[in-house]
């Protein structure tokens, strides 16, 4: 089955985002969807935030990755919505653990934080890696908001 994945970033992270769908994407058995920013021209990150959680919210995208400078405003902005896990990565280890562990369902970046190359090995460390299940399940649950769970 191929892996749906949408992708945004703002005007800080445009470059980071172009690269990733160009290397990346390409060599993965990857459909997916640019859902903006297209050019540097300054804009509002949490727009972008806003897109992802809800191109998975309503199916359009399994997964998502934002781009922004730092990463903290545009994860801050996907976690508003209950259903989305953001994780801000800054190694290939965080990205494989926030799979394994959280489930994350959105990798974060910030441009203007990690390497080209460190943003590269966190892309395919997240979309090659499964969630483990098992005791995190509970965990993951009372991230959706069950205290019971």
């Amino acid at each position: 089955m191929t892996q749906k994945i949408a992708i945004a970033a703002d005007h800080g992270g445009y470059t980071l985002k172009e690269d990733i769908k160009n290397f990346v994407f390409n060599d993965l058995n990857i459909e997916w969807i640019d859902l903006g920013a297209h050019s540097e021209e300054s804009v509002d990150y949490p727009e972008y935030g806003f897109k992802i959680a809800e191109a998975i919210e309503n199916g359009q995208a399994d997964q998502g990755i934002i781009i922004c400078g730092s990463g903290i405003g545009i994860s801050i902005a996907a976690n508003r919505s209950p259903s989305i896990r953001a994780a801000l990565c800054t190694s290939k280890e965080m990205a494989e653990l926030s799979r394994q562990h959280n489930n994350a369902n959105v990798l974060a970046l910030g441009a203007r934080i990690i390497s080209k190359e460190t943003a590269m090995d966190c892309v395919q460390a997240f979309l090659t890696t499964e969630f483990e299940g098992g005791r995190h399940e509970r965990r993951v649950a009372k991230l959706g908001g069950s205290q019971n769970a």
